[in-house]
This record gives C-alpha cells, structure tokens and sequence, in this order.
C-alpha cells in the first residue's frame, strides 16, 4: 500500500513537472510522455524502510500543498530531453 502511495505521489509530481516545462514555452514530446513511469523511480523502495524528517518536509509545502519542483539546466548530465 506504501508503494501504491509513493507511486501515486511521483505521477503528481510528474504532471507538475510538465505542466512546468509546458508553460515555460518547452515542447513536451507525446512519445517521450508515453515512456516514463512513476513506478521506475530512485523514490520508490520496493524493499527497505525510509527514514523522514517531517517536520522538515512539511516545511517545504507551498500554498497548494507541495514541495517546489528542482529546477534542473538542460546541460546537466541528469537532465532528460522532453
């Protein structure tokens, strides 16, 4: 059930993150929307315990009830091409 959470939370995120990136002006690829997954993220452990700060977290909230979005330049070597 914890996982099922987790993943519910990355594909909120996700969805924040495109909308970002669409309203920043960027073109967000159909093809490349239809390849990713919530549930292959570093977020997800299938099979250990996770330790959280939460009155760190909550600190983060915005006025919406979430975190910010990293904000990620398209030179680094992590950064995905949408």
């Amino acid at each position: 059930m914890v996982t099922n959470a987790v993943v519910c939370w990355d594909t909120e995120y996700m969805g924040l993150a495109v909308g970002e990136l669409c309203g920043a002006g960027r073109e967000v690829d159909a093809e490349v929307l239809a390849h990713i997954s919530p549930a292959r993220s570093s977020g997800v452990n299938y099979y250990g315990s996770v330790t959280v700060d939460y009155e760190h977290e909550l600190a983060q909230l915005g006025e919406r009830g979430h975190r910010p979005l990293r904000a990620v330049a398209m030179d680094d070597p992590g950064a995905v091409g949408l």
